[in-house]
């Protein structure tokens, strides 16, 4: 077994261009390296038979947990039966055909259709040209303008990597490109004006998003792109009466909303959707990750009614919309998303998430708000977030070259469990699987406060 591992490595650190990883590093042997073999439930096992309990389920996506056979043999029949058709010109199998009912029953209640992709990236992508066809449409050719939020989270490809609000995206790839703009982030902990309420602070994010959208003109603005909770920016929940006072905004100018969901949807907050948590009501449902609990890939654009109303005028019009990926609605993808959205309900996941990720919360509060390098506990649903300060009274923030979140993020994994250290701060997320049990998550919180109190004191 250990001449296998060993064989693995090298050929890890020869062949494999991995994403989001220091490249030279990795290459040299410099850098950790970790093959995963198998898991179950809320923990994986790597090759050289160490077990951890995984709390950010993959990346916020094996939401009903590892090992479920169902879903397996849902894939394996497909497989068998038939492994692939398209979906163009008006094919579909009953895998396809099935899950979009279940989505639409599961959406908000505007909602209308699905269109199927295979990640969160190119259902962005989908909404971006699907914004631009409808103002086309519409004989509007000047609105086409999308604005996103600094530190939100929309892709990493050319377009929706624009979108995405983190330098570490942008940053040597020429990114962010026109016509994407980027207004302020709800992120209350780091307000610049410590003054301010919650309410305050989401009238202030709602006039600054006035003031982007009356300087570039209106009548150039298509749409607004927002997570209902900020996911890689830093697990970051709206702060008080947020959503409502942005949707004021977009209403008042007639300017689209898409809510992205590829982290929210299918049970993270306790609800099916994100949206209906915060009282959104969007045009478009960005969905992917919780869709097929990351079984397959897969991802979704949901248009509402009022959308879908103009995308079928401009077929009438025009004829067939130009756009398509070969692998929209594989069925095999298709048959795992049927069976995934029927685990989360036969085993109660929704609620489960609500009332574990409740507990959950809680206690890492009780365990870390005190610390005097703890600026902030925060999260709702099955999300959470630590975020650490070199001074809690000035809300000084450590030199990001001491690297503390990695740190604490390395001690945690040395005591068995699986944080992420979020970008652009000295932040430890959570977001397990939706299966997580109370005693599960009580051994999340009794290492993470060991592991701070070990970089930390």
């Amino acid at each position: 077994m250990a001449d296998h591992d060993n064989e693995l490595n090298a050929w890890d650190r020869d062949h494999f261009f991995h994403p989001s990883t220091h490249m030279g590093m990795h290459a040299r042997g410099e850098s950790a390296r970790r093959v995963i073999a198998g898991g179950e439930g809320c923990h994986i096992t790597d090759t050289a038979g160490k077990r951890s309990l995984d709390a950010f389920a993959g990346l916020y996506c094996v939401n009903v947990g590892y090992g479920r056979t169902e879903i397996a043999e849902a894939i394996a029949e497909q497989a068998r039966e038939l492994a692939y058709y398209h979906a163009y010109v008006g094919h579909g199998t009953e895998a396809s055909i099935t899950l979009a009912r279940m989505i639409i029953e599961r959406a908000p209640a505007h909602m209308s259709r699905v269109y199927f992709g295979l990640s969160g990236s190119d259902a962005n992508e989908t909404n971006i040209k699907l914004i631009w066809y409808y103002n086309n449409i519409l004989g509007r050719p000047e609105k086409k303008k999308i604005i996103s939020r600094w530190r939100g989270y929309h892709g990493s490809g050319v377009m929706t990597g624009s979108l995405t609000g983190l330098s570490l995206f942008h940053a040597h790839f020429d990114l962010p490109r026109a016509p994407v703009l980027h207004t302020e982030a709800p992120y209350f902990f780091r307000r610049e004006d410590r003054s301010m309420t919650e309410a305050q602070f989401s009238a202030h994010c709602a006039a600054k998003l006035e003031e982007l959208i009356l300087s570039e003109g209106p009548d150039t603005i298509a749409a607004f792109i927002g997570e209902p909770i900020l996911g890689t920016g830093g697990i970051v929940p709206p702060p008080e009466g947020y959503w409502a006072a942005i949707q004021a905004v977009l209403k008042k100018y007639d300017i689209l909303l898409v809510a992205d969901e590829v982290v929210t949807g299918f049970g993270r907050l306790g609800t099916m959707f994100g949206s209906t948590h915060y009282g959104m009501e969007p045009d478009l449902i960005t969905i992917a990750k919780g869709l097929t609990s990351a079984y397959a890939p897969l991802s979704g654009s949901i248009v509402s009614d009022r959308l879908w109303q103009v995308l079928v005028q401009g077929s009438d019009d025009f004829g067939p919309m130009g756009h398509g990926w070969t692998y929209s609605a594989h069925p095999i993808c298709a048959a795992a998303g049927v069976a995934n959205l029927r685990l989360i309900d036969d085993l109660s996941l929704v609620q489960n998430a609500g009332t574990i990720g409740a507990h959950f919360r809680r206690g890492l509060a009780d365990a870390l708000a005190g610390h005097a390098h703890v600026g902030e506990v925060r999260g709702d649903g099955l999300m959470a977030a630590v975020e650490f300060v070199e001074d809690r009274d000035d809300r000084r923030f450590f030199d990001p070259a001491r690297k503390v979140g990695p740190a604490i993020a390395a001690a945690l994994l040395d005591r068995g469990v699986i944080g992420r250290a979020m970008p652009q701060g000295d932040i430890l997320g959570f977001a397990p699987p939706l299966c997580l049990t109370e005693a599960e998550a009580d051994t999340v919180i009794a290492a993470a406060a060991d592991a701070v109190k070990s970089v930390l004191g």
